[in-house]
């Protein structure tokens, strides 16, 4: 989770708050309608986070949330962007935590972890819409390897972090705590609310971030909701479409490039990668996969690829090298002319392992 770095000018901060955006679609813009710098910030009815009631009547509640709703409109750029691209990953997010009779308001987390972009990391390792370390992902059955990170999907980490947030939620009781642990981990949480004696979000003493991780939540909840009231016009059109999409499963027997993929779906490359970002790098070894193409390539899509991959002649021939004793990676990577980090994308089950064992047999291609 990272926060914007320093906030706009106070002039342009004020400015963005009197003007809207797309004042096009804003017919007969009345002044009264804009917000001012001060009643945008005013929060006159009661707020809530997944139904539990923010102490607003606390003035340092009340004024970390008024911060971080400055912060946020402070970059407003950033703002049309949340809500554009809710309209892309909401509708998913939505179904899932009714699915799961989850709160609606935790889709909020998605946005303030990583402003719904697919690839963002973090410099704690944390990856994708839900920022997952590894470690976390992979113990809620997430693929993270070479090939594949479902950190990258909209649906396969959806489905994780609402196990995970749903877990959390059993361990502290409340959806603020719960959302506390999400940033900082279950154990520092623990300890601190042990030491503090108070289970009290609002009055626990904890790390800057996660001091101010619900009220960015709260002021991203605020915004999305009620985007006129900030001063963000938008139209139906305006929005991101929801993603529009045909599933197909595909067979690999060795290794193959994305591009007869694309091909097969009458699209190109770039589409596939975008429909996809879990895929990491060109190609997929050998397996079975999900695949998502553009809507309406599905028919018969198994029927045009299958010609395509008969004819494909791969550049470089897989091999299967069975690791002896005294063995290293480097050592095998320089012996075949390849890098280490090749040899981990073609051996997923090689990950972060640090070592090799006799027997093991890994690809190398050549």
């Amino acid at each position: 989770m990272r926060y914007p770095g320093k906030p706009a000018p106070f002039f342009f901060l004020l400015l963005s708050l009197l003007l809207p955006l797309n004042l096009a679609a804003v017919p007969d813009l009345e002044m009264s309608r804009v917000p001012s710098l001060f009643s945008a910030i005013r929060v006159s009815s009661s707020l809530d986070f997944c139904g539990e009631k923010t102490p607003l009547d606390e003035s340092d509640v009340k004024e970390r949330l008024e911060r971080e709703l400055l912060v946020s409109l402070g970059n407003p750029h950033q703002v049309v962007l949340w809500i554009k691209r809710a309209g892309r990953y909401f509708p998913h997010i939505e179904e899932v935590l009714k699915k799961n009779g989850l709160p609606d308001d935790l889709k909020y987390i998605a946005v303030a972890e990583s402003a719904l972009l697919p690839h963002i990391g973090s410099p704690k390792h944390a990856v994708g819409f839900w920022q997952f370390i590894e470690s976390t992902g992979l113990s809620y059955d997430l693929r993270i390897d070479g090939f594949i990170d479902e950190r990258r999907n909209i649906f396969t980490s959806t489905r994780a972090a609402t196990r995970y947030l749903e877990k959390l939620y059993a361990d502290f009781g409340s959806w603020t705590l719960a959302a506390a642990a999400y940033n900082m981990g279950e154990n520092g949480l623990k300890s601190r609310i042990e030491t503090q004696k108070t289970k009290n979000y609002y009055h626990l003493y904890l790390p800057l971030e996660t001091q101010r991780y619900l009220f960015r939540i709260l002021s991203i909840k605020l915004i999305l909701s009620d985007p006129e009231r900030y001063g963000f016009y938008f139209t139906d059109g305006d929005r991101y479409s929801p993603l529009s999409f045909d599933r197909v499963l595909v067979k690999v027997n060795s290794f193959l490039p994305l591009q007869l993929i694309a091909e097969a779906s009458s699209t190109y490359l770039k589409k596939i990668k975008d429909l996809n970002p879990e895929i990491r790098g060109y190609e997929l070894p050998r397996g079975s996969y999900s695949i998502l193409i553009p809507k309406g390539a599905g028919e018969k899509f198994l029927a045009r690829l299958a010609p395509l991959v008969a004819k494909y002649k791969p550049k470089r021939r897989a091999r299967t090298y069975v690791v002896k004793h005294g063995d290293n990676l480097s050592g095998i990577a320089k012996k075949h002319g390849v890098k280490v980090s090749d040899l981990k994308r073609w051996n997923q089950k090689l990950g972060k392992a640090r070592h090799i064992y006799p027997g093991q047999r890994l690809v190398v291609r050549k």
